[in-house]
């Protein structure tokens, strides 16, 4: 029997914004294209590829090293040239920025972290969740994390138009810099000490949403004033990444009446 077998999407395509090719990747950082990332393959000693990551890095686009046959799978052109950048859907701002918008809103801050959210998936749901509850904004760092990618922006069912995000170097000293503000910090993990029904979620408060695969790292569920678990009555032990944002947000949500 000869079953159609459907073809599995590329992880990235030219409709995701990738931009292939030495000349293409110059052009656009000469235009200002909003960048997520440049991957360039390792090993190259090439001065045109020095070059387009010294002027990436001038402009605080993060730049991957990255093995050439990832380059050579992700490619539609088959003629990368050792180069493939990835287009922001939409310009990060910065910290100050969400903070602002609650400020203009006359609300106490509510803002959402992911530590290392790598699936697109994940982090177009959050921001789309996000933005149904009210939250000022997301907060996402430069490495290990999916970014503003078509992606994400058709999962947030638009969404992003409408949730400023900020991306930044350091999770860690992003947190310590909130505290200094005013803000609580609720970091979601299975063995939280607090139940979410006996956490105060009313105040100015950042919500941590940790990886898929091992939650949040060390150092910033360190730096959470709370570490918040979601009570489970299956046997299962944990939640998809969006759906603990989902139940945290709407909590709060909740509370804030």
């Amino acid at each position: 029997m000869n079953e159609k077998r459907e073809r599995r999407p590329r992880p990235d395509s030219p409709a995701d914004g990738m931009i292939e090719g030495r000349n293409a990747v110059i052009e656009a950082l000469r235009v200002g294209t909003n960048m997520d990332k440049i991957m360039i393959a390792r090993g190259e000693t090439d001065a045109t590829l020095g070059h387009i990551a010294s002027k990436a890095r001038e402009k605080g686009i993060v730049v991957v090293d990255v093995d050439r046959r990832k380059l050579d799978y992700m490619s539609q052109t088959h003629a990368h040239q050792g180069v493939i950048a990835v287009a922001a859907v939409r310009e990060y701002v910065s910290v100050d920025d969400i903070l602002a918008v609650a400020a203009e809103r006359g609300e106490s801050p509510l803002l959402v972290i992911c530590d290392e959210i790598s699936d697109p998936h994940n982090l177009g749901a959050i921001i789309r969740t996000a933005e149904c509850a009210g939250a000022h904004g997301v907060i996402i760092p430069k490495r290990r994390s999916a970014g503003l990618t078509a992606v994400v922006a058709k999962t947030s069912a638009g969404a992003v138009s409408h949730v400023p995000v900020a991306r930044v170097a350091n999770l860690t000293a992003c947190l310590k810099e909130l505290k200094e503000q005013g803000l609580w910090i609720f970091g979601t993990a299975a063995d939280g000490a607090v139940n979410l029904y006996q956490a105060d979620l009313k105040g100015p408060a950042a919500i941590v949403i940790g990886s898929e695969g091992s939650g949040m790292s060390r150092l910033v569920a360190e730096n959470c004033d709370f570490t918040v678990s979601i009570p489970m009555k299956g046997k299962l032990n944990s939640l998809n990444a969006s759906a603990s944002a989902a139940i945290l947000l709407y909590e709060a949500v909740r509370q804030r009446g």
